[in-house]
């Protein structure tokens, strides 16, 4: 199973990333958009991954420092091309195209990534539009965070083609991508994705069997959402749950900076799909996360990409309170 085209369907804050990571790496890649207001908010998301990948790769030749590193870029620094690196961004955003045609954005993909909401019925939806266009060769994967490809891989035609591939977010940092069959995945096409993650230079994470939340969201959610409740129970503020988080364990980034860069209109997405499965019974106040989350989302603080979420942040994302 040769992959040459890419199609990635949703420009939101991953889809933006996964089809200029795809693009980058070599592969023809299209994000297909359900309308010119999607184009909209989906162009600034690619102006700003794409200066992502400018200030890391002038950092990686600054430094030469593991902590700068980015194995979405290069290999190795023995392998880092500073010019060549930078060109190849780019060219990566001249030559990614964007399509409003669902049929002609797929008409020979031999892969078709889903990257859109956190909603079921929207992706039942959007599968039910989508599989008539497929060619026979297209495998489908989707991105979804928080539901299982099972649970609308009927809706697909192709449940043999169907699987999960899952990035971390800025995946030319954390360059990861969990690869998980279903219980009708045919092996040869877990091994062709797995083949592609490599391609895209992303480290392959391989789930035999459905797992909510893959590896890493499994252990992330309920990290977060804990640090969240400290928060929404009035016991202390954001900067102090990320500062205790930080100054404890020796890690980067702290819950609500995570929240930030994740944005918050995805964590609202999950958090209140999990609010309507466990109602009062949850292990965490889910529905006073969710009410959080909505009030900023009203307010137009949806994170990073906005400027301002749980901290505000200047034009070159810095934090700055």
């Amino acid at each position: 199973m040769n992959i040459k085209k890419v199609v990635v369907c949703g420009g939101g804050v991953l889809g933006s990333q996964i089809a200029f990571q795809s693009q980058f790496s070599g592969f023809d890649t299209t994000i297909w958009l359900r309308s010119e207001g999607s184009i909209g908010r989906t162009k600034p998301k690619l102006i700003h991954v794409k200066e992502n990948y400018m200030k890391t790769i002038e950092k990686m030749n600054e430094t030469h420092t593991p902590m700068d590193f980015a194995r979405g870029i290069a290999d190795s620094y023995e392998n880092f091309d500073y010019e060549k690196s930078l060109e190849k961004v780019k060219e990566a955003y001249e030559n990614l195209k964007i399509e409003l045609d669902m049929e002609k954005a797929v008409e020979d993909a031999d892969i078709v990534i889903e990257a859109m909401s956190e909603d079921l019925n929207a992706k039942i939806e959007f599968y039910k539009k989508l599989a008539p266009f497929l060619p026979e060769k297209t495998i489908l994967c989707t991105n979804s965070s928080s539901l299982l490809p099972s649970s609308f891989m009927e809706y697909t035609g192709r449940p043999e083609k169907f699987l999960a591939l899952h990035f971390a977010n800025e995946i030319h940092k954390h360059n990861t991508a969990e690869v998980m069959m279903t219980s009708k995945t045919d092996p040869e096409v877990f091994d062709a994705v797995v083949q592609f993650a490599r391609d895209i230079k992303m480290i392959p994470l391989q789930l035999k069997k459905e797992q909510p939340g893959y590896l890493l969201n499994s252990m992330l959610i309920p990290f977060l959402f804990a640090g969240f409740d400290l928060y929404v129970n009035g016991i202390s503020t954001p900067n102090d749950i990320d500062a205790a988080w930080k100054y404890g364990t020796g890690a980067i980034k702290g819950p609500f900076e995570i929240f930030d860069i994740v944005g918050l209109k995805t964590a609202y997405e999950i958090v209140n799909a999990l609010a309507v499965r466990f109602g009062e019974s949850g292990p965490y106040n889910y529905k006073g996360q969710a009410q959080i989350l909505a009030q900023k989302i009203e307010e137009g603080k949806i994170g990073l990409m906005a400027g301002e979420g749980f901290y505000k942040y200047d034009k070159e994302g810095n934090k700055i309170n």
